[in-house]
């Protein structure tokens, strides 16, 4: 008799403990019930596998650098006008160099790169000012405005263009007839 209530605590502790943990897959809500629709719906979007470009030799392989990345490419397009000190695609990280159109204050940014997901919260811009006076005595001020956000909805508007292009040009229509 002990024996069934150390099973039964057991399995009941065993599945309360599950509760909490999210398998890996999709949503269902978000994916069509119907399997065969399912394959058609991912292999349009590219995650599956096709017999038909398995063995096709490219004259390329597919590396993934920084031009595929649509956040970085938007980064570098938005801040173009001024002059980079640094940009490390591994380290996630762009940092320009002072720019002035005078000589007594310069602008200097810096982006580092949290995710690759196109997000708001992707990226931290940090803008530092550099005001200097007639006896080149310069200061360095750390400033939180609307220029950061500015350039954060930029980055964030061009990267969903490239993203949204990106996605157009990998898209390869699914009509495989057996199963329509």
């Amino acid at each position: 008799m002990k024996n069934i209530f150390y099973y039964l605590f057991l399995i009941i502790f065993s599945l309360n403990s599950c509760a909490g943990v999210k398998l890996p897959g999709g949503d269902a809500r978000e994916n069509p019930p119907d399997p065969k629709a399912r394959v058609k719906k991912n292999l349009e979007e590219g995650k599956g596998f096709r017999l038909d470009t398995a063995f096709k030799k490219s004259g390329s392989t597919n590396f993934e650098f920084a031009s595929s990345n649509e956040l970085w490419r938007a980064s570098l397009d938005v801040i173009d006008f001024m002059p980079l000190a640094s940009a490390n695609y591994s380290g996630g990280i762009i940092i320009t160099d002072w720019y002035s159109e005078n000589n007594e204050e310069a602008i200097k940014i810096t982006l580092r790169f949290l995710t690759n997901e196109i997000r708001s919260d992707a990226l931290d811009i940090q803008i530092f000012y550099k005001n200097c006076d007639i006896n080149s005595t310069c200061k360095i001020l750390k400033k939180v405005g609307d220029l950061d956000l500015e350039l954060k909805k930029e980055i964030l508007k061009k990267a969903a263009i490239y993203k949204k292009q990106t996605d157009e040009k990998n898209f390869k229509p699914y009509n495989n007839t057996d199963y329509q």
